[in-house]
């Protein structure tokens, strides 16, 4: 990434998969992931997910405390995450719109959120565009703090998601948050890398395991 060092302090505007866009100062570079600040929040974008970055010349972002912009080799998306830990977050993974909860567990290759809107949802590390940490004087839709449980699952986490999403069998999935109709069933079976799926009128559908970028169930 020192390709970009050039640009610390500076604003940069970032294209991420999916054609969207983020403009802020970069205030640091990791070994996967690029942290900005657009005026109102820190960014967290997940390095694998950048298509490209350019200097921005037409936006004016003031950031009051310059001290904190360095190159920090050892910030990674994991340590990220695992600093996220609890905490009220926005984060993007797929469609048009980002989930608001908070992480409650970090596994080998994948991490567990609590959405109110969504639950309990399994996210795999590949498929995080990018984390934006809450204010501490925020929650999510305006939820009391005591509305939102500690421990909202019970069910114990396996440290890979092939593993743990074989835990969900029987049970009723959203995959990718419901972006197409077919990808929300009974979980019937795993073969491989693939689910087999049960629609609402019985059809059977195969997803590949490795492009599930969200799955959740009630």
């Amino acid at each position: 990434m020192d390709i970009l060092n050039k640009y610390l302090q500076q604003v940069i505007e970032i294209e991420i998969s999916g054609k969207k866009t983020h403009i802020g100062i970069l205030l640091d570079i990791g070994s996967d992931v690029l942290v900005i600040f657009n005026g109102i929040d820190y960014i967290y974008v997940s390095n694998m997910h950048i298509q490209k970055v350019k200097q921005n010349v037409d936006e004016e972002i003031t950031l009051e405390d310059k001290s904190n912009v360095h190159i920090n080799d050892q910030i990674s998306l994991r340590k990220v995450l695992t600093s996220a830990k609890g905490m009220f977050s926005e984060i993007f993974v797929t469609g048009q719109q980002s989930i608001h909860g908070y992480i409650t567990s970090i596994l080998n290759d994948y991490f567990v959120f609590y959405s109110p809107v969504y639950k309990t949802m399994y996210i795999p590390f590949r498929h995080l565009k990018w984390l934006i940490p809450y204010h501490d004087n925020q929650t999510p839709y305006s939820l009391e703090k005591e509305m939102l449980p500690v421990n909202p699952s019970a069910l114990n986490v396996s440290r890979t998601l092939d593993i743990q999403i074989k835990k969900l069998i029987g049970q009723i999935v959203v995959i990718d948050l419901a972006s197409t109709t077919d990808k929300i069933g009974q979980l019937k079976k795993i073969q491989g890398s693939y689910l087999e799926l049960a629609t609402a009128r019985q059809d059977t559908v195969y997803v590949n395991l490795h492009h599930v970028q969200t799955i959740h169930f009630q």
